[in-house]
């Protein structure tokens, strides 16, 4: 059944209530004005070279990226295994693990961010690193391990048993079967976990330092004192940081299958 008039008008109505933010910005981010104002005196990309030659800014991008990667490939390491046992295993308290690992998403940001400073700096972990690791991992880990609990959900029990039959051990049909074939779906958890990681602010702001920083820190703090176009066109920057990796797990392996639905 194809949807009628009234729904299609209805979804285009949606999206363009989302789109219709981001337009504004990306066209407030070629102004060649001093403020940000809209509709733009006019038209320039003299705070997109702006951007870029600022150190304190490109800076706080290479450390945002850095900190994404290394956030994924661990939240990736833990994910994985936790989501495999979830999915795959029955034992005692199976239920309440899985509770365990979604329960960063419960709680707000603030409270979470607050926790996690009033936590780290008797560690003298705060404004570090490992710090920065350890608190980006905690909130990116429940992404993870929820799509690849879907992810190796997907994967038919019959081929892992298969591989038993053949003389695999249970460990080596996971890596060697299941985990193949889920593949798809660790990508996907991958980006979403950089994307989150690379876009934290509220954490960030109770764990960041004078000589580390992240980009939506910058971003904020650049907020505070100026009013000039420069924000709209980091604004677009992160924008097409997460398209970029969306487009490149669209790419790949679709989203369909990379969310384990196929």
């Amino acid at each position: 059944m194809r949807p009628g008039w009234v729904l299609r008008l209805a979804a285009m109505a949606g999206y363009a209530l989302l789109l219709a933010p981001a337009l504004v910005v990306a066209v407030i981010s070629f102004s060649a004005g001093d403020f940000l104002t809209f509709p733009p005196p006019g038209l320039s990309t003299r705070w997109y070279a702006a951007l870029f030659s600022n150190g304190e800014l490109m800076t706080a991008l290479r450390n945002s990226a850095v900190l994404a990667l290394l956030v994924a490939s661990i939240a990736l390491l833990a994910g994985i295994p936790a989501a495999y046992a979830i999915a795959r295993l029955r034992f005692p308290g199976r239920d309440t693990i899985a509770t365990l690992l979604v329960a960063p998403l419960l709680l707000p940001s603030l409270v979470l961010g607050l926790a996690l400073l009033l936590a780290l700096q008797p560690l003298k972990l705060a404004a570090t690193w490992p710090g920065l690791v350890l608190a980006h991992s905690m909130v990116a880990l429940p992404f993870a391990v929820r799509i690849m609990t879907t992810a190796f959900g997907a994967v038919p029990r019959d081929v892992e048993e298969a591989a038993w039959t053949l003389g695999a051990t249970p460990f080596r049909a996971a890596l060697r079967v299941t985990l193949p074939i889920a593949a798809p779906g660790a990508l996907a958890a991958g980006a979403l976990c950089f994307l989150v990681s690379f876009d934290e602010t509220v954490i960030s702001l109770f764990l960041v330092g004078p000589r580390l920083s992240t980009l939506p820190v910058e971003m904020f703090r650049y907020a505070e004192t100026r009013t000039d176009p420069l924000v709209a066109a980091l604004a677009m920057a992160l924008i097409a940081v997460a398209l970029v990796v969306v487009l490149l797990v669209e790419r790949l392996v679709g989203f369909t299958r990379a969310m384990g639905r196929e």
